[in-house]
């Protein structure tokens, strides 16, 4: 299903803890590492489609998270030819996308990377918000910017922010009115500042990881590690 433009409607998804960190997802067989996403079916609404996603790449259902916040317009990119079809070349173009914040109210263990026959991720991790988008595919990494730039004001005050209130003598209402914003978002750590240009900075870093510290790694029990990346179509 393509607008008239040759872009298919598709859903992303932002997953926070409690502590703020989010869902970071290693795509299966290659070093890429994403959020969450997928295609709107025909006759969904985004936020269905985000649900149906939702459980099929992580195995979550509606009672597992609370929607935060989604993006007011649709967000697009462009796929190069080498990742899209024969069949489909000439008026498919690329991806738009409605992104959802999501925060999870169950628990780490209702994760669930095997909850279809046909994963999309073999490891995952909790990590910082502003994730190191050189691990991201290149032609997604302006989407990712845009999407975490946008709902970055919507991110819930964690425990700790409130406590550091209570211990400076201000209430949470009396720190908003000081710095004008609700929410107190998170900006991107000074050494990532440059992978992130709308924020500002210019220091690059390159982590070239595979599998970080404190990653879960969920294998494929049919697949062969040694086996060359996985080739096809990227969403």
């Amino acid at each position: 299903m393509l607008d008239r433009d040759g872009f298919r409607p598709n859903v992303g998804i932002i997953l926070l803890n409690q502590r703020n960190q989010v869902f970071w997802g290693k795509r299966i067989r290659t070093h890429s590492w994403q959020f969450p996403q997928g295609g709107i079916d025909r006759g969904e609404t985004p936020e269905q489609a985000m649900f149906r996603e939702l459980h099929e790449e992580v195995g979550l259902m509606p009672n597992h998270v609370r929607v935060v916040a989604r993006t007011r317009d649709w967000l697009r990119y462009e796929v190069p030819d080498r990742y899209i079809r024969r069949d489909a070349r000439g008026h498919y173009k690329g991806q738009k996308q409605i992104w959802f914040l999501l925060q999870l109210v169950g628990h780490d263990w209702d994760l669930n990377l095997r909850a279809t026959d046909h994963p999309e991720f073999d490891a995952w991790r909790w990590n910082d918000y502003w994730v190191p988008l050189d691990v991201v595919v290149e032609f997604k990494r302006g989407v990712y910017e845009m999407a975490l730039t946008e709902l970055s004001r919507f991110v819930p005050r964690s425990e700790q922010q409130r406590n550091r209130y209570l211990r400076s003598g201000l209430r949470p209402r009396e720190q908003e009115g000081a710095s004008g914003n609700a929410f107190a978002p998170p900006s991107p750590p000074q050494h990532m500042q440059a992978m992130y240009p709308a924020r500002t900075g210019h220091f690059r870093i390159n982590p070239g990881m595979e599998l970080p510290p404190g990653a879960s790694f969920d294998p494929d029990p049919q697949t062969n590690l040694t086996d060359p990346p996985d080739t096809k179509p990227l969403q």
